[in-house]
């Protein structure tokens, strides 16, 4: 009988030695704690960005084609804000404008004139004081705005590549 006492006594302590290695204490009845929130804030910031997709009207023929008959085009304004944000959208004159006259050059001092509208029927010139509103952003998802070009009709030019460059700027 002394041998299985003996095995007893070295597998309890083998048992609480254990239970104090993992870590778990027993407490006794004079254990305290104390708690507190920690405060979390954030600010979210108003923000938007804008990327285009090219207006480019392909070719312009203004012997027969387009002698009568303008070229039309369209491009993409793509705008994504914080959700809520109210943007509007306006575009430059680009960089060879004349006055309020947009015009695409070939580098060797020859103009094609064109407009960008705002509508598909192509009526309200996009630019200087009128603005595309995009109203509340429902999300940060980006929002398409369609830029129609128009080449004028029976422009007498040198063949050759014209070219442009219009800057879109988003106010929110």
């Amino acid at each position: 009988m002394r041998r299985s006492s003996k095995i007893r006594i070295v597998a309890v302590g083998a048992a609480v030695g254990a239970v104090m290695a993992c870590g778990i204490a027993v407490r006794g009845t004079d254990a305290a704690s104390v708690s507190a929130n920690l405060s979390v804030t954030v600010s979210v910031t108003v923000n938007c960005t804008v990327t285009t997709s090219p207006l480019a009207f392909g070719s312009y023929d203004p012997v027969v084609a387009h002698a009568t008959t303008a070229l039309n085009g369209t491009g993409l304004v793509t705008v994504a804000c914080t959700k809520g944000a109210a943007p509007t959208v306006g575009l430059g004159l680009g960089s060879n404008a004349s006055g309020s006259t947009r015009r695409m050059t070939d580098g060797s001092g020859n103009f094609l004139t064109y407009e960008i509208y705002t509508d598909n029927g192509r009526t309200t010139v996009w630019g200087g004081a009128t603005v595309v509103s995009l109203g509340a952003a429902p999300s940060k998802t980006g929002r398409d705005t369609t830029a129609y070009g128009r080449v004028a009709a029976g422009q007498d030019v040198p063949a050759g590549s014209y070219s442009d460059s219009v800057t879109a700027t988003v106010n929110f």
